[in-house]
């Protein structure tokens, strides 16, 4: 049992742990009392009584004006947490243990009316987490990876978590690596297959019930050791026997290569190779001949829309569109200029522009809506589509121009199509031919011309996504980190009042194609 010290102090309220009793607390160890400056109750009470004890909080808080809950650690943020999710008055929370909070915590957060978190350390899959519902975190220690199990798996965004197939667990598992894959069952929504190095019941039984408990189904979990121990065998098969059909979620041994060619192999039949050999080669054509087919259609769905939209752009009368844009501007705002974006406007009212890249397929309408997920499944149409469409980050302020305007789009199988052809700036007889190093962003409102400073291939990283700086010199240092990466030098001189577009899409599932261009002085600004 722990006794909870609750204070009020300015406009705070303070939970913490009463560790040494005052003479005046000796005598009630076993009691819950209130002093004049101090409220004392046991975790028991508050958990037994939570009720009571939220209806009389609430009623402090309101009483004094409390905006802030500061919290001595995270045992009790989650008591506390769940005590004050009703009340309005408090947005600030201070937690004051030295470690990292979890994503229990996170959850909890999100259901109460806090807007500013201050704490220790917390990762940045849960930074965007809370982002999404308008939290802002501070960090006293930045930390990328906690555990293992996030580090073995990159998953250090809040949509690799999401969309991550495959896992990759190495045995024994600690703590942390049980906390993390939990919060990680709770968020993911397509995982199918989990790799584990060797047997540890404990781990697998763990795991098991953290997946049934998150109603995951259709798992594999391959086991990636020669296992000889008949013991080991006997309890993977009576599992698979007994609860593979019913909790959907199954073991499979992946044996060695070298493992299978002295052992298993021996016992092969040729006529079963032969029969397999077919089989691969049967499945490798078909592949590709779902690839190419798959291409040929995304590229002739994608030319339909590109067609449907120059269609409307000629039948349009843009100008009442562009009348009632205008209408409602204020003294200092920008005028709608571009008719073309405008008349989009009728098909799509999250259209925000229209991006050009010489000597590639990149000629579309971009859009921008509320997260970066919507359009990477929905083309401009708003239809449910696999190639997407081209999107603007949506942090990003196409009216006023961001610092860093950030766009995105699929690069499907190479298909040429959305972002397909931006591996094309790659090519030297490219990026060295100065006409195609002019990128043109048309908005609503003026017509903008970048020069391309930087292109290169990296590893998945957040860290040139960036679209908020301190000052020019943060804006600057930012800058010189992103021509350095380039692949050829530019020549071309950035200062820190500059302002840049991105362009980014997948090379492949680890790795991404950027190309990062500044906005040029001359370029004509309607």
């Amino acid at each position: 049992m722990k006794k909870i010290v609750i204070k009020i102090k300015e406009n705070s309220l303070i939970i913490k742990e009463r560790i040494k009793l005052t003479n005046e607390y000796k005598n009630i160890i076993n009691t819950n009392v209130i002093s004049c400056n101090e409220l004392v109750f046991s975790d028991e009470y508050i958990i037994n009584n939570k009720k009571i004890v939220t209806t009389f909080l609430n009623e402090i808080i309101n009483n004094y004006n409390v905006n802030t809950l500061i919290i001595d650690n995270n045992y009790f943020a989650k008591i506390f947490l769940e005590i004050i999710k009703n009340n309005k008055n408090i947005v600030n929370l201070l937690l004051n243990e030295e470690n990292t909070i979890t994503f229990s915590i996170c959850e909890k957060i999100m259901h109460t009316y806090i807007k500013n978190v201050s704490c220790y350390a917390i990762q940045p899959f849960m930074i965007e987490y809370l982002d999404k519902y308008d939290i802002m975190v501070e960090s006293r220690n930045e930390i990328l990876f906690l555990s293992n199990f996030m580090l073995d798996n990159n998953l250090n965004q809040f949509s690799s978590l999401f969309y991550k197939a495959s896992l990759k667990i190495n045995f024994p598992m600690t703590d942390q690596d049980e906390q993390d894959f939990m919060a990680f069952c709770n968020i993911n929504k397509y995982l199918k297959v989990i790799n584990v190095t060797t047997v540890n019941k404990n781990d697998l039984e763990f795991i098991i019930k953290t997946l049934k408990s998150n109603n995951k189904k259709n798992i594999k979990i391959l086991i990636h050791e020669n296992i000889t121990n008949e013991e080991i065998i006997n309890y993977l098969k009576t599992y698979n026997k007994r609860y593979s059909k019913k909790n959907k979620i199954y073991f499979k041994l992946k044996y060695s290569n070298e493992y299978l060619n002295n052992n298993l192999f021996k016992q092969t039949n040729y006529s079963i190779l032969k029969t397999c050999g077919y089989l691969i080669i049967l499945i490798v054509l078909f592949t590709f001949g779902y690839v190419f087919y798959d291409n040929y259609n995304s590229m002739q769905k994608v030319s339909n829309i590109q067609e449907d939209i120059k269609k409307v752009i000629e039948i349009n009368d843009s100008e009442d569109i562009m009348n009632e844009l205008n209408s409602n501007k204020t003294e200092n705002d920008k005028i709608v200029v571009n008719e073309d974006i405008a008349s989009l406007i009728n098909i799509n009212p999250e259209a925000v522009g229209w991006l050009k890249v010489n000597n590639t397929n990149i000629d579309y309408p971009v859009v921008q809506t509320i997260d970066n997920q919507y359009y990477l499944n929905h083309n401009f149409y708003l239809e449910e589509d696999k190639n997407g469409w081209v999107f603007m980050d949506y942090r990003n302020d196409s009216k006023y121009l961001s610092d860093n305007i950030i766009i995105y789009a699929h690069n499907r199988y190479n298909s040429g199509v959305m972002f397909g052809t931006l591996q094309n700036t790659f090519r030297y007889n490219w990026y060295t031919n100065p006409d195609n190093q002019i990128i043109t962003l048309k908005t609503l409102y003026e017509t903008l011309e970048y020069q391309v400073f930087s292109i290169y291939k990296i590893a998945v990283t957040t860290d040139y996504l960036k679209t908020i700086f301190k000052d020019d010199n943060d804006r600057l240092e930012f800058y010189s980190m992103l021509k350095e990466r380039s692949i050829y030098n530019f020549n071309v001189e950035i200062t820190g009042k500059d302002k840049i577009i991105t362009l980014s899409t997948c090379a492949d599932e680890n790795n991404r194609y950027v190309l990062h261009a500044v906005l040029k002085e001359e370029t004509n600004k309607n």
